[in-house]
Order: C-alpha cells, then structure tokens, then sequence
C-alpha cells in the first residue's frame, strides 16, 4: 500500500475527479464508529468547500495531484485536434462527456472541451451543452493555472485560443 502522507503534502495542489482542483490544507484524525481514521483536508477555493477524505480512501476516489507540464502539453494538443461530434442521442453524448470530466485526467477534460467547443459561424449549444463546456472549462483552465502558475483568466484565454485554431 501506498503511503499517501509521503504522496501528498500540505500546501500541494490536488485534483478530486468530482470537484476538481483543491488544495490540502491539513491531516486529522478522528473517531468514526470507534475507530481512529486519517483524514486529509481539502479546500476547494472555486465551491467554497471542504473536504474531508479518509486516507485510505484516495486511490478509490481517484483523488491525484496535479499534472506536471508535459501532461498539460500533451492535453493542449488534444484541444487542436478535429472534434468528434457522434450522431447519438444527447443524453448518451451527455452521459459519455460527463464520465469524462469524473475520470478527471486533462486529456479527458481536454475531448470534452473539444467536442462541445462551438467557434464562430458554428451551431448554437443547447443549454446543458453549454453548461457542460463550460464546466470542462473551468476545470482544466484551473488545472492548468496551477501547473504553469498563471492566473485563471490567462488559462481560460490560452485554452479557448488553442480551440479556436481548430
């Protein structure tokens, strides 16, 4: 078993598939159903919120830190590639995008993004499209304001210009 302690520090940046990127803020221990448990605290800036996450819970939850820039690099890319937009029923398509953005890895954000992306001259989105994309956004631009240490508004614009030479 991983010793997640050694894996996470306090102050590191983390991905929670679920909520997206948070920071560790703290360890506890506390009683639940009599038993002593780790827990690490997590902030999440964006939702106002904190986590509290069993330590041996991480792996399961798929709670990760966040991408280093080569990871980042190569989800950049997925953005530039031709967007695969299937002829499926929108609650499928909804349901595989939304797997996607749980599974929480760039890459994945990054298809989302570039599927739901609608450029100038393009098709109006539906409104849950929209939300959808947006939150993808969101996502991966938090992601990669912490990689690269820029702020939130840098990464959005970065990210939609790299959509936009599609």
């Amino acid at each position: 078993m991983i010793n997640r302690e050694a894996e996470h520090k306090i102050g590191d940046w983390l991905i929670y598939p679920k909520h997206g990127l948070g920071k560790a803020i703290d360890f506890e221990i506390q009683i639940i159903l009599k038993e002593k448990v780790k827990l690490l605290v997590v902030y999440f800036e964006h939702e106002r919120m904190t986590l509290r996450i069993p330590v041996n819970k991480l792996d399961e939850l798929g709670l990760r830190s966040v991408s280093n820039k080569d990871q980042m690099k190569e989800a950049m890319l997925a953005l530039k590639g031709k967007a695969r937009i299937r002829k499926t029923m929108w609650a499928k398509r909804e349901k595989d995008y939304k797997d996607k953005l749980e599974k929480g890895d760039p890459g994945s954000v990054a298809e989302v993004l570039r599927d739901l992306y609608r450029g100038e001259g393009d098709p109006e989105q539906s409104y849950s499209e929209r939300q959808l994309y947006e939150k993808a956004l969101d996502r991966f631009a938090r992601e990669m304001a912490a990689v690269h240490v820029i702020d939130l508004e840098e990464a959005i614009k970065q990210t939609e210009d790299s959509l936009k030479e599609n």
